[in-house]
């Protein structure tokens, strides 16, 4: 009992140091993104008119909000008055926010799932994944925010000209109507697809609630009955899980080629949220045990977390060779231009193939050792790599649907990225520090503290 003791009273210190370099680092994105917006509106007016300035960008800009809050109205009206610039800025933050949507889903997902296999390794780590599904209720917030800002620039299906008869007539988004519009007409207010947003977030959102509530209630209350009630709670969220997962992926990032579809396609956008997840509670894990903190975890428990970055990474390059072998031996025209398009333009032709050198050969030739696992170092060589590579492959997944050839990777896209990503790790490193690192009461402690694999 008396490493209970000593585990109770490890508290996180979000330190003003910590705060300070995540703080730059928000600046630094600051920065990049308005260089890499003044440097888009640009490359824009030389396009355009061979020359332009930031006063012709943001008149463009007023134009083409203008057009989009005014007309459901012409869709390539809708598509060629939006600005190339601003429609790089929508795409990367509609891509951005479903990423780090995902950490936060993956960091509930993950304690869950310890409950339901009632796992006792992980007691020393559950607080990690905790603090990152804070983040849920705010990528709630901006999902529906930046759906309102970016609907008819992200998905084509939004315009209502594709479901009338004329010129615009699309046979094929006309029949995919009812997924997005019901109980509407085609081409109206897509409440469905609303509906289906606010329902998934706001009940992840009333999970995580409860599983925290029952967790910090233990802390104060041995026994075994808030553990019961989590292991219950949990069983009944991944139900939930298993479909709102899937279908989140249809809506948010599938819907933007609205033509084109994968059956495993929901497996697919999951197994590139979980692998990032993993690795990102690794990462956290690993830096906080470097600084002092999570006694109770050894090299056993890096161990198992290792053990889980390596094999839902190589899960991860199964679902994606699967779905491209596929398509690919197949060879039918309306399934390959998904791939095509990605192969053959730049810059996601570099990007399709360093997907899988970031996602696959190097996690798994980093990884493949039992040394390499259960070193911190390692870890923390591997981790940012995953992530970088899987933001890398969401980046692939969303921008060539709505850019088409005027993609681009630069200033703006990292910009955003670094501005996300600051303010991600400010709110998991205050959630974090707002509860004890260890839950002292954990039915399972004993069992972690002597783990041994």
């Amino acid at each position: 009992m008396a490493h209970q003791v000593t585990v109770a009273e490890e508290q996180y210190v979000f330190r003003p140091e910590t705060k300070r370099k995540l703080f730059i680092l928000l600046a630094v994105g600051v920065v990049l993104l308005v260089l890499g917006l003044f440097m888009a509106m640009r490359s824009s007016g030389h396009d355009e008119h061979g020359g332009g300035h930031a006063v012709k960008a943001a008149e463009q800009l007023v134009a083409s909000a203008d057009a989009s809050a005014a007309s459901e109205g012409h869709e390539a009206g809708g598509h060629a008055e939006t600005a190339t610039w601003l429609k790089r800025l929508y795409t990367t933050l509609w891509m951005n926010n479903v990423f780090f949507a995902g950490l936060g889903i993956i960091g509930l997902f993950f304690i869950t799932i310890q409950y339901a296999a009632q796992a006792g390794w992980s007691a020393g780590v559950k607080r990690v994944p905790l603090a990152m599904a804070s983040w849920i209720p705010i990528a709630g917030i901006l999902m529906l925010v930046l759906w309102f800002l970016t609907h008819h620039d992200i998905f084509h299906w939004t315009h209502s000209s594709l479901y009338a008869e004329g010129a615009d007539f699309d046979p094929i988004i006309n029949k995919k109507a009812p997924f997005f519009f019901w109980p509407l007409a085609g081409g109206t207010f897509p409440i469905f697809f609303i509906a289906r947003m606010v329902i998934f977030f706001g009940v992840w959102y009333w999970f995580l609630l409860q599983i925290r509530k029952n967790m910090l209630a233990e802390d104060i209350h041995a026994g075994t009955s808030y553990w019961h009630k989590n292991q219950v709670l949990s069983t009944v969220f991944l139900i939930f899980f298993g479909v709102s997962s899937s279908v989140a992926a249809w809506d948010w990032v599938m819907s933007i080629d609205t033509h084109w579809f994968s059956t495993m396609f929901g497996w697919y956008v999951f197994a590139s949220w979980w692998v990032t997840g993993l690795a990102t509670i690794t990462l956290i894990v690993a830096s906080l045990k470097s600084a002092g903190y999570l006694k109770i975890v050894n090299s056993n428990h890096l161990h198992d977390l290792g053990k889980f970055i390596f094999a839902f990474s190589i899960f991860w390059t199964y679902i994606w060779f699967s779905q491209f072998m596929l398509i690919y031996y197949a060879n039918i025209p309306e399934e390959t231009v998904y791939f095509i398009e990605r192969i053959k333009n730049s810059p996601y032709s570099w990007i399709f193939y360093t997907n899988l050198i970031l996602n696959f050969v190097l996690p798994f030739l980093l990884l493949m050792t039992r040394d390499a696992k259960r070193q911190l170092s390692t870890l923390k060589l591997v981790t940012p790599i995953i992530i970088v590579g899987h933001w890398f492959d969401f980046y692939n997944m969303v921008t060539p649907g709505v850019m088409q050839h005027e993609g681009g990777l630069g200033f703006m896209e990292i910009g955003v990225a670094l501005i996300f990503m600051a303010v991600f790790l400010l709110v998991v490193l205050t959630s974090l520090s707002k509860v004890p690192l260890i839950g002292k009461n954990h039915p399972m402690l004993e069992e972690s503290l002597h783990h041994h694999i």
